[in-house]
């Protein structure tokens, strides 16, 4: 994974409440990419675009992109990690804080039933 922090998602100019809102991140409850961002491949991995916010991320990993694009079809964001053979600890966690900054820019959301 090619970024500048520990996290496989590299988002521009997160919003200055980023800190708290990563803590409030919960990786046991389901999540879903934000009906209003769309994801285009990349030779990278992914580039995603919020028509919302204007924001625009760059996922470097593939594997993070394969989780991103599944997060609808688990219960959690945790089961989607596990799905996708993230079982490491270390990597667990580092695609949690990724997942949680996606979730702080309004890139993925909490999935309603």
């Amino acid at each position: 994974m090619t970024s500048t922090t520990d996290s496989p998602a590299d988002t521009r100019h997160p919003p200055a409440s980023t800190a708290t809102d990563i803590r409030a991140f919960d990786p046991d409850l389901p999540y879903e990419v934000h009906p209003q961002v769309e994801i285009r491949p990349e030779p990278f991995g992914a580039l995603l675009y919020s028509f919302k916010t204007r924001r625009l991320s760059f996922l470097k990993d593939p594997t993070l992109v394969t989780v991103v694009r599944t997060l609808a079809d688990h219960p959690s964001a945790a089961a989607t990690c596990r799905a996708a053979d993230i079982t490491d600890p270390a990597r667990a966690a580092q695609f949690a804080r990724a997942l949680a900054t996606l979730a702080a820019t309004e890139t993925i959301r909490e999935r309603r039933s």
